[in-house]
């Protein structure tokens, strides 16, 4: 992973992430997780067959969770 690039990032640290802002898996159908907690506006929804997450999944995941780049590579620092 190169200076702030959100490319090849294994889908379990994508759950470690959500688990670390709070979030809970609260339905699983198919080849996806919906994960979710108060207060969020809508849920968020991984594909479970797609290792690593694309990138523009990770950044539609920042949105939604009203956070930035940074504080996930922050997070991958930790």
């Amino acid at each position: 992973m190169g200076a702030g690039h959100l490319r090849n990032i294994p889908l379990k640290t994508i759950r470690d992430y959500l688990t670390w802002k709070g979030l809970k898996v609260y339905r699983t159908k198919g080849g996806h997780e919906t994960w979710g907690c108060s207060g969020l506006l809508r849920p968020i929804v991984i594909q479970t067959h797609v290792d690593p997450v694309p990138e523009f999944i990770i950044k539609q995941i920042l949105r939604n969770l009203n956070t930035n780049r940074e504080d996930f590579i922050e997070f991958l620092r930790s």
